[in-house]
């Protein structure tokens, strides 16, 4: 049995037309999920970019005792463990991050393509022509303008969609299968770090999204914080600009799709499709990855699995996973749940055939070096401000969370507040920043 993980980084869970959205189009996205498992309430472990990939490769939390940091020499990875057994291991990645000396993540796979250039990832020197005050906010700061001046020079010469980055990632994943379509034993992580940031998505998806009456500058990037110092215009432009990203993605994802499919290799496969994390848009005043923005637009993913022959196809699956549960679902579905034992994610298989109701009772995420944390359950969400200004959210009344009931549903709140080992939220003293941080790293290990 063939294994793939296709990972879509900052792809939010409403910006796909299988999970209700209405924003842009994912037609490939939605046809893979007509014969998926899908995940409603599917989150990362810990935040941002590195430390997602860290518990999906090692089946373990992070958010902890982890910051973003290289993989260790004792961690043990999928791709590891899946050649003890045989497996013809692949990555292929434009995520730039996992490419530095030293991460580390390549490590276990009989190959593994970085292709070069996303974001800040200065491999190309030569000067650009284009004029790149067009695609900058005068306000933007020096490492945003480092960015957009770096993918300017990068996709110089491009020629076509089929240049952009996405594309090269799925055409040389498309490539690489069709090669391997005899083994029966393949695992493939493949890793597009679009829809991620900048946001410059190449004809006709620049304009698909757009208002045909803006006239402002092409931003394809934004500050990370509020967004006070964009127009309400900017904004929609930006947001316009992901969605052309995204669809742009789903097209090339799709390609990919037809090759396992054309090639009778999905007859023989496992597919996973996930993000790592959202991405806000001014949803609540903040634009970019923030620790302090715990809310829908970051934290749900979305989160698909198709077996052969699309068994269970339909099925929704509302308990709560996370990323770290990554690794123990593909064990299990390979009949390896013993290389499982020592892992803190466990396998959300046992939730499709029913062999579990629920894996844990609440989800807590955010950043590790933050005091910033979000312990949620299926229907609520509490935001643990080091402040003290918690917020509270009714998930299935008010999925846009924008009335806070802190102060409404006490019991809710202190019910959520516990799980981080608070004996009531009502002693902690605003502003205590120590007491919030002491409790950390007792409550993590004792999340079930």
């Amino acid at each position: 049995m063939n294994v793939f993980w296709i990972m879509l980084d900052s792809l939010r869970q409403d910006h796909v037309g299988a999970y209700g959205s209405e924003v842009c189009k994912t037609p490939h996205l939605d046809a893979f999920a007509a014969e998926a498992v899908l995940f409603d309430n599917a989150y990362p472990e810990a935040l941002p970019t590195i430390p997602v990939r860290t518990a999906m490769v090692t089946g373990c939390r992070t958010l902890q005792q982890r910051p973003w940091q290289p993989l260790a020499k004792e961690d043990v990875t999928a791709a590891e463990l899946l050649s003890c057994h045989g497996y013809t291991n692949v990555m292929i990645t434009d995520t730039y991050h996992m490419a530095k000396p030293g991460m580390n993540f390549h490590r276990g796979f009989d190959s593994y393509q970085f292709i070069r250039g996303q974001e800040g990832d200065a491999c190309e020197l030569v000067p650009h022509t284009a004029d790149a005050e067009q695609y900058m906010h005068p306000q933007l700061v020096a490492r945003k303008r480092f960015v957009i001046e770096n993918f300017l020079r990068h996709s110089e010469h491009w020629e076509s969609e089929a240049d952009t980055f996405t594309a090269q990632v799925f055409r040389e994943a498309a490539r690489m299968a069709a090669g391997l379509k005899d083994r029966d034993k393949l695992f493939f992580w493949i890793d597009s770090f679009d829809p991620h940031e900048p946001w410059a998505p190449p004809a006709p998806y620049d304009t698909m999204y757009t208002d045909p009456d803006y006239d402002g500058r092409r931003l394809i990037d934004s500050n990370y914080g509020e967004v006070d110092w964009l127009t309400a215009d900017e904004l929609g432009y930006l947001r316009a600009m992901y969605a052309g990203e995204v669809t742009l993605v789903d097209r090339w994802f799709g390609h990919f799709m037809d090759t396992l499919r054309d090639s009778g290799m999905l007859d023989n496969s496992i597919v996973f499709v996930l993000a790592d994390h959202g991405h806000p848009h001014g949803d609540h005043g903040v634009i970019m990855k923030t620790p302090a923005n715990m809310y829908n637009e970051l934290l749900r993913i979305p989160l698909m699995i198709r077996l052969p022959g699309g068994e269970h196809a339909g099925t929704r699956i509302a308990p709560l996973v996370e990323t770290d549960d990554l690794l123990p679902t593909t064990l299990d579905l390979l009949d390896l749940r013993h290389e499982a034992v020592c892992m803190t994610g466990k396998s959300a298989w046992q939730l499709v055939t029913g062999e579990a109701e629920k894996l844990r009772d609440v989800v807590i995420t955010g950043y590790h070096g933050s005091p910033y944390r979000c312990v949620r359950d299926e229907e609520w969400s509490l935001v643990v401000n080091p402040e003290g200004k918690h917020e509270l959210y009714d998930l299935v009344n008010d999925p846009a969370e924008s009335e806070n009931l802190f102060e409404e549903q006490p019991d809710v709140a202190q019910s959520l507040m516990q799980r981080l080992g608070y004996f009531s939220y009502t002693k902690l003293p605003e502003g205590q920043f120590d007491n919030i941080q002491e409790t950390y790293e007792w409550a993590h290990t004792s999340v079930t």
